[in-house]
């Protein structure tokens, strides 16, 4: 009696045991490694190219959007063989994958057109592939950061934008509201990889593609240049917008040190002056001279405002720094006059501040002797600003 109540005993005991490990090995979070980025899309694009292949838009006139799919037997003529709006795709390089991104241009907008870096007001809409809704500012414009460092912004949004431009903002109401017309619409089929890939999010199971639908209002220019501390970015600019730092000028800015996203990057996507390897729209001094761009581009204290040019009274301009081009009043504020007569200027170009009249024994241009400024330095389309030329502030000998 006494040893089949030991071994009772030890069968409980062992019974508990396992099921202690078991409970263990339950608790465990078993960590699922993501997909391969050149897989998934394979996939997404699959699945995108059905899509286009088997749905049909309806668009009203104020462009709103609706995408259905073609019943059995129905003649409606598919998102890809229709030719009201031509579907269209650009080339994405990321994750060492060039993603093909179809789109549709409903209108392409008559304003600017926002760099990748940009800040845009836009309405939206956004669907799964399955028809499903899972956001939309209901016709109401929002504004978004398309600065994938500083922002919660997906990398397709950024892709797509720059392909459209603004419209013309009318009057605003008497209830304070604003309107715009002939701004840019459009449609965007993204594969995950430039969405939240395996981020499921509410309402959006991980690997998703995404369709949005879209009114471009408007943008807001960005300076994109930052300082690290202890709160995270701090966004302070150099002076120079980050869509004037586009040197290719392909409305898309990229910073080849982000080897996650870039592993590989093109040559001719790259945007770097001096060649530091740090993208001109994120470097404090774009040409390497040692002076920071924006030394480079503040006025001289007394070319603020009014003051004198020439022995007569001459308006400067109350920026305190050069704009990339000379500015015109802007009349919809008819309370301040943005009029700047000069931009960034190149090297000066006049006369030497001590010529030497004696050609056999020259007074040279230095640092000591500089030339002139000329008001065709500060005006002359393609010229090579200060703030991109090593040779300016002149070098100590």
């Amino acid at each position: 009696m006494n040893k089949f109540k030991y071994y009772i005993v030890l069968l409980l005991a062992g019974i508990a045991i396992v099921s202690c490990n078991k409970k263990d090995d339950d608790d465990d979070v078993v960590v699922t490694p993501a997909r391969d980025y050149a897989e998934q899309y394979k996939a997404d694009n699959d699945s995108i190219v059905k899509y286009l292949k088997t749905n049909y838009i309806t668009v009203t006139e104020n462009y709103d959007v609706t995408i259905s799919k073609i019943p059995d037997g129905g003649s409606q003529a598919s998102i890809w063989d229709q030719t009201t709006y031509p579907i269209q795709y650009r080339d994405v390089y990321s994750r060492d994958i060039t993603y093909r991104v179809y789109f549709l241009s409903l209108r392409k907008g008559v304003g600017q057109s926002p760099c990748n870096f940009d800040t845009v007001n836009v309405s939206y809409t956004g669907t799964l592939l399955n028809g499903s809704q899972f956001d939309s500012s209901y016709g109401l414009a929002r504004e978004f950061n398309l600065d994938i460092y500083a922002s919660t912004i997906i990398d397709g949004w950024g892709e797509i934008m720059p392909q459209f431009k603004t419209g013309t903002r009318n009057a605003t109401g008497a209830d304070g509201t604003i309107s715009y017309s002939d701004y840019g619409a459009g449609v965007m089929f993204l594969p995950s990889g430039l969405g939240y890939y395996a981020n499921s999010q509410a309402n959006i199971p991980a690997y998703s593609p995404l369709v949005f639908s879209f009114k471009l209002f408007d943008l807001k220019r960005n300076d994109s240049e930052y300082n690290v501390t202890s709160a995270g970015l701090v966004p302070v600019g150099d002076g120079v917008p980050s869509y004037l730092e586009d040197l290719n000028g392909d409305g898309y800015l990229y910073d080849q040190r982000d080897t996650g996203r870039y592993p590989n990057l093109p040559k001719e996507l790259i945007d770097d002056s001096d060649g530091d390897g740090i993208p001109d729209f994120l470097d404090f001094d774009d040409d390497g001279d040692g002076y920071t761009t924006r030394f480079e581009l503040t006025k001289p204290t007394d070319q603020v405002g009014w003051g004198k040019l020439d022995g007569k009274d001459f308006y400067y301009g109350t920026r305190l720094y050069y704009p990339w081009d000379p500015m015109s009043d802007d009349p919809a504020t008819p309370n301040e006059d943005e009029t700047e007569p000069r931009g960034i200027p190149r090297r000066p170009t006049g006369d030497l501040t001590y010529p030497d009249n004696d050609p056999k024994n020259p007074n040279p241009e230095s640092i000591t002797n500089p030339r002139k400024f000329v008001p065709e330095d500060y005006t002359t389309p393609g010229r090579l600003r200060i703030h991109l030329d090593k040779t300016y502030p002149y070098q100590k000998k």
